[in-house]
């Protein structure tokens, strides 16, 4: 495929994904009518989560918006990048079921899948059913595998305390279109803002635009619960502060819509409390090396771009950035898959060729040479 189809076919923004997944889940709450429905009893917050939608109901939901989501470009399966991601996601789901956070029904039911989104915005969210997007700008900011098990370790405790059916009202007895619009709008608000108050536009607006984010005592239980996973699972609790001080600052910038992650999760003086109270002074290992990080880091940056323009830049930091070390090669990295996606075999060769030659003059492990070489 050639640069500018390439760039045609990605120009499309998120809102089509959304568009999808709304569009399955209408389908299925019209679908869930008469007894079915009447199996489903949403729960008000505060009540059990297992009185309400059912885990069973749930999944399915779930797997019929995933299967919109996946049809869409926007949907990145991206073997290097996916491989990545499962090394951190996986020891997480594994510390969460060894805690007892993943009840039997749920680890029945649930696929526990982490998937990619090419957004240059900066998010991660859970769906219904065990999904979590996301967002290659999320990992692009990250500044270590920690950092990203911070987030996924949240987003995994929305799922095991299912807030997602905790977050449906039952004592306004919402109708089977409200919930589809509920959904709707909850992954409207992951992409766009604009999109979101579209997505909630009725009578029943208000009730709709109050459930988009999860509420406060539910992202604090999440930070807690996704804190004490991320440490059974060998990674270092610092990386959930890191992570805080860099969405501490975006919160004090003026957010121009690239920081979605802030308007679902809120992040209140409380919450940065409440986790530093609980991090103190621990600290672990870091789980993976700075190398790999810093190497998948890049391969988001340039993946998460859709234009000629933008990889050119890119190309250029081979050139920018000097430094020794892993920087160095992350930059050399980041200025060949740019090159590879433009189809500038030219002008990657001697940039791959300098990467080459820095791995095998520190004298890295196989692994380490695998990682570069897996461009």
């Amino acid at each position: 495929m050639n640069p500018c189809s390439r760039s045609t076919l990605h120009r499309r923004k998120p809102r089509a994904l959304l568009r999808r997944g709304v569009a399955a889940a209408l389908a299925l709450a019209l679908a869930l009518t008469g007894p079915a429905w009447a199996q489903v009893r949403l729960p008000s917050l505060g009540e059990s989560a297992t009185d309400g939608l059912s885990v069973t109901a749930e999944r399915h939901l779930g797997e019929q918006i995933m299967r919109e989501v996946r049809r869409d470009p926007e949907y990145l399966d991206d073997p290097v990048l996916l491989e990545y991601l499962q090394s951190i996601w996986t020891p997480l789901v594994q510390a969460a079921r060894r805690r007892g956070d993943i009840t039997p029904d749920i680890d029945a039911n649930y696929p526990f899948e982490a998937f990619l989104v090419r957004d240059r915005s900066v998010n991660a969210f859970a769906l219904p059913g065990g999904y979590v997007g996301v967002h290659l700008a999320l990992i692009n900011l990250t500044g270590s595998a920690d950092e990203l098990a911070s987030v996924l370790g949240h987003e995994l405790s929305h799922i095991t305390q299912r807030h997602i059916a905790r977050s449906v009202t039952v004592g306004q007895r919402q109708s089977l279109l409200a919930l589809a619009g509920l959904i709707l709008g909850v992954l409207a608000a992951r992409s766009s803002p604009d999109a979101a108050q579209a997505a909630i536009m009725g009578g029943q607006a208000a009730a709709v635009q109050g459930q988009l984010s999860f509420s406060r005592d539910m992202e604090r239980e999440a930070d807690r619960i996704g804190l004490a996973v991320m440490r059974d699972a060998g990674f270092a609790p610092s990386g959930m502060a890191g992570m805080f001080a860099k969405l501490e600052q975006a919160n004090r910038l003026n957010d121009s819509g690239a920081y979605p992650y802030l308007r679902s999760h809120p992040l209140t003086s409380e919450r940065i409390a409440e986790a530093q109270a609980r991090i103190g002074t621990a600290a672990a290992a870091t789980h993976n090396p700075h190398f790999e990080h810093a190497l998948m880091r890049a391969r988001a940056r340039v993946l998460m771009e859709t234009t000629a323009q933008a990889w050119q830049r890119l190309q250029d930091l081979d050139k920018a950035l000097a430094s020794p070390g892993d920087d160095r090669l992350a930059a050399l990295y980041a200025s060949v898959l740019a090159s590879i996606q433009l189809r500038d075999f030219a002008r990657a060769a001697p940039a791959f060729a300098e990467g080459e030659r820095l791995v095998a003059a520190e004298r890295q492990p196989p692994r380490r040479a695998r990682e570069w070489a897996l461009l």
